[in-house]
């Protein structure tokens, strides 16, 4: 009876184990392959950021958003792009799309977060839409 018991001890603590090893390292997200849950310009997300940061945080904070504007910079060595003088958008893999300044643009990728200081816009993990 008493070795019953040990094996169904043991059981459970390798069932917690396995479930906290694979709470705690989850698969990454693959934010190119998700569908966008929103689809918007930069000018209307800055809105939203300065008429109520709190929503528009609750609304867009970690979420895969589609946004269309003009690439205004572009850093080749940070591997980023500026849209509209306010979105910094990275790239985790270099582009295969030559992105040009002053070209109306549409990525995809998670938005990270939004500087209320310096008003700037921030998103990682981007594609190129179109």
């Amino acid at each position: 009876m008493k070795k019953k018991k040990w094996i169904l001890v043991v059981v459970i603590l390798i069932g917690i184990a396995i479930f906290g090893y694979n709470y705690l390292y989850k698969s990454h997200r693959d934010i190119s392959s998700e569908e966008a849950s929103f689809s918007i310009t930069v000018a209307v997300l800055s809105s939203d950021f300065k008429q109520d940061e709190n929503a528009a945080n609750a609304k867009y904070l970690d979420k895969t958003i589609s946004v269309s504007g003009v690439v205004t910079e572009i850093d080749s060595i940070a591997n980023a792009i500026i849209i509209d003088e306010v979105l910094s958008a990275s790239f985790e893999v270099k582009p295969n799309v030559v992105v040009q300044k002053n070209e109306k643009i549409t990525i995809k990728g998670r938005f990270i977060g939004y500087d209320e200081l310096l008003e700037e816009l921030k998103m990682d993990q981007v594609t190129i839409i179109k």
